[in-house]
């Protein structure tokens, strides 16, 4: 079985690997970043590795939209099996070496994807926006329930309802109990923020699932519009 050739370029005749650590220093010199003490290089080194070693955390839908080289995906599972120090040390090291083969455009997907797991996507943080906005609508506004029930038909009345009735009565017991501790504390005295109930989460999160559920059934229908049309 023949040996797949490494990757590379020849630079004043000799062989320069890719990923290799004359690799970064030709690519650094050519940016006009190169440091002759290769403290920047070596930074840079220990950054993708730690980035490698992250990656081990990563969710397995966000790991597989990466679409990463199978010898990386491969050294990964490997660092996960591994569970001696030394091993798992050594392994690491490799992984890094092999992180140090990335594209810029395929490191920056990777802190992206990292990113967007602590944090939640784009659109993840629209959907909770929209479901606080609705929250707040139903508790402030006397119309705003009838206005949900046209959207949400489905909703179970009487549960949103009771919670919307709740939460009203958590909040202002919240801002009377906020407003004699401000009063006993004093004019200079930093303000408390004060729970505002369960009632207030459990109306966000019925919201949510809602919505949640709405967005999914629309995707559904539109999917077997599609289907229907080919």
């Amino acid at each position: 079985m023949s040996r797949k050739p490494t990757k590379g370029y020849f630079v004043r005749g000799k062989f320069v690997a890719e990923g290799s650590e004359l690799d970064l220093e030709l690519k650094a010199e050519l940016k006009g970043t190169y440091d002759s003490t290769k403290t920047d290089l070596k930074r840079e080194m220990d950054a993708l590795q730690d980035l490698g070693k992250e990656l081990m955390t990563l969710r397995s839908d966000l790991f597989k939209r990466l679409q990463l080289s199978d010898q990386l995906v491969d050294a990964l599972a490997e660092a996960k099996r591994i569970t001696n120090f030394e091993g798992k040390r050594r392994q690491l090291q490799y992984v890094g070496k092999l992180m140090r083969k990335l594209t810029e455009d395929q490191v920056a997907a990777i802190k992206q994807a990292m990113d967007e797991q602590r944090n939640g996507s784009a659109t993840e943080k629209m959907a909770l926006q929209v479901a606080e906005q609705w929250r707040d609508r139903l508790i402030v506004e006397e119309t705003a329930l009838s206005i949900w029930l046209d959207h949400f038909p489905s909703t179970d009345v009487q549960q949103l309802r009771s919670l919307i009735r709740q939460a009203r009565k958590d909040i202002e017991k919240a801002k009377e109990q906020a407003a004699a501790a401000a009063q006993a504390a004093g004019p200079d005295a930093a303000p408390k923020e004060v729970s505002k109930g369960r009632a207030y989460r459990d109306l966000f999160q019925l919201v949510r699932e809602q919505l949640a559920s709405t967005d999914k059934a629309g995707k559904a229908d539109a999917a077997a519009e599609d289907d229907g049309d080919e």
